[in-house]
C-alpha cells in the first residue's frame, strides 16, 4: 500500500522522493522541474519538459525540501524554491481534482446531492463516496462509504465539490467506478497529504481527521 492509500500495482513506474528517500509509484508524488529561469515550478499535469524531480505529496515533505536546499541537489544546479510553494502545490492539485471530478460529472460518471447519491449507494453504482471537509457531521454520517479501497474522500471543501457540479455548495457527491474515478481518487490522495488529513483502516469519513493544527 503506498502513501494516501493506494494499491500499489506491479509495474507502476516509481521515483524517489528527495525529502524522505523512499521509491514509491509516481502517482503518490508531485513532480517538479527547473523553469527557464532557474525556478522550481510544480508540474502537477506531469507534462513539462526537463528532468523530473519528485517529492511525495506531503506538506511537510514539500517544506522539508524547500528549507534543506534539496532540490538545488537534486538539480545538480543552483535553484530558487518560490515563497509559500506547498500552498501553491496544495492549490494546483485542488484544481486539478476539482477538475476531474468535474468532468466525471459532464460523462455521467460522477452525481451531487442527498437522494441522488444514496440512490447511488443503494444500487451499488458508487464505487467511491465524496463528502465535504466542512459539511456537517451529522448530515454525512446518514451515508456510508462503498467497501473496498479508495470507497471514500473526504478532504475536498463544500465549496469545491460545488464547483465541479456547477454549484455555490455541495455536501455529498458519488463517483462510478472506471477511469475518471480512479483519476479523481489518485488527485484527491495527494491533496489530502497535502492538506495534512489522514484516513483511517475502513475508509469512512469518521476516520478521517484534520491534523494541520494538532
Amino acid at each position: 500500500m503506498t502513501r494516501g492509500g493506494r494499491e500499489k500495482e506491479r509495474d507502476e513506474p516509481e521515483r524517489k522522493c528527495i525529502a524522505t528517500g523512499e521509491s514509491q509509484p509516481k502517482a503518490g508524488l508531485v513532480r517538479f522541474c527547473v523553469g527557464p529561469d532557474g525556478q522550481i515550478v510544480p508540474d502537477v499535469l506531469g507534462k513539462l519538459p526537463g528532468r523530473g524531480i519528485y517529492v511525495s505529496a506531503d506538506r511537510g515533505a514539500i517544506e522539508k525540501a524547500v528549507k534543506k536546499n534539496l532540490f538545488s541537489r537534486a538539480a545538480r544546479q543552483p535553484v530558487k524554491a518560490p515563497d509559500g510553494l506547498a500552498d501553491l502545490v496544495e492549490t494546483l492539485v485542488a484544481q486539478r481534482t476539482v477538475d476531474l471530478l468535474s468532468m466525471a460529472r459532464k460523462a455521467g460518471e460522477a452525481v451531487t446531492g442527498y437522494e441522488k447519491v444514496k440512490d447511488w449507494l443503494v444500487k451499488g453504482t458508487a464505487a467511491t463516496l465524496v463528502q465535504a471537509s466542512d459539511g456537517s457531521e451529522r448530515g454525512k454520517t446518514r451515508l456510508h462509504a462503498p467497501d473496498g479501497a479508495n470507497g471514500f474522500i473526504g478532504c475536498l471543501s463544500a465549496g469545491e465539490i460545488g464547483l465541479a457540479f456547477g454549484r455555490e455548495r455541495a455536501i455529498h457527491a458519488a463517483l462510478a467506478a472506471g477511469g475518471l474515478r480512479s483519476r479523481v481518487v489518485e488527485e484527491a490522495a495527494k491533496l489530502a497529504g497535502l492538506r495534512g488529513w489522514t484516513d483511517g483502516d475502513d475508509g469512512g469519513e469518521t476516520a478521517m481527521k484534520d491534523t494541520k493544527n494538532a
